[in-house]
């Protein structure tokens, strides 16, 4: 884990006069599985959404691979093509079929031809599980199948880093096993992540570093035996024993 993928220094965004990030310093390696976990309200999808530039932040620096990204860059969706980002709600076009949601980014975006990117469509739907699903549309898919084929949608873009806002929590609980595990695997084969989750379970297993956050700063921040078996700050020991992990 030598190569940084993302920096951030001192990062502040407010909303009016709600202080929502405060100076965030983080860096994540290629290849690392970075959870941040939190209580609701504590910035960790405002952090996210401006990693992926979907929020401009007040002030600080987020660099992307050794590129600063300037806050009125206009390559900035030059700059998302290296950044895949999988929502709490799927996102999909109900009007398109499964494979064309998947295909609709390269073909639009990269300038991929037809047939390119549909066979790179039909690896990623082999790669979530779903490679029976192609001619499916949205409607008739269950929650947990929607987020895996906007997982593949995210991925056929072929991005460095992978960002995902809460990816189970709108899912009903029996669904939401598929979906980790599909996240497992990008992990498996060395994808870099940055995953939003309150799923305790999921980040003791999968995650390289944990991040916690409280009240828009960064806590503390260690590997999963480090921040569950012996975390260092109060706050985080009070979090642990306020949630429902064992």
């Amino acid at each position: 884990m030598e190569k940084e993928m993302i920096q951030v220094e001192k990062l502040n965004k407010s909303f009016g006069d709600l202080h929502v990030l405060k100076d965030i310093d983080l860096t994540v390696y290629e290849s690392e599985v970075v959870c941040l976990i939190g209580a609701s309200g504590s910035g960790k999808s405002t952090l996210l959404r401006c990693l992926n530039f979907l929020e401009k932040r007040d002030n600080g620096k987020v660099i992307l691979e050794g590129q600063e990204i300037k806050k009125d860059t206009h390559d900035i969706n030059e700059v998302r093509q290296k950044v895949g980002m999988v929502f709490q709600h799927f996102h999909l076009f109900p009007h398109k079929t499964v494979l064309g949601n998947v295909i609709e980014a390269p073909l639009m975006v990269k300038k991929m031809n037809k047939e390119k990117a549909t066979q790179l469509g039909r690896e990623l739907l082999k790669k979530v599980g779903l490679e029976d699903k192609e001619k499916v549309y949205p409607s008739k898919l269950s929650g947990g199948q929607k987020q895996r084929v906007a997982i593949a949608r995210a991925l056929a873009m072929e991005p460095d880093i992978m960002l995902f806002d809460e990816p189970t929590s709108a899912l009903d609980p029996e669904l939401v096993g598929e979906v980790l595990e599909t996240m497992k695997q990008l992990a498996l084969e060395g994808k870099t992540m940055v995953v939003v989750t309150h799923e305790m379970g999921f980040a003791r297993e999968v995650a390289d570093s944990i991040v916690y956050m409280h009240e828009g700063r960064i806590v503390e921040r260690g590997t999963p035996d480090e921040f569950f078996e012996n975390p260092k700050e109060e706050r985080t020991k009070e979090f642990l024993m306020s949630t429902s992990f064992k």
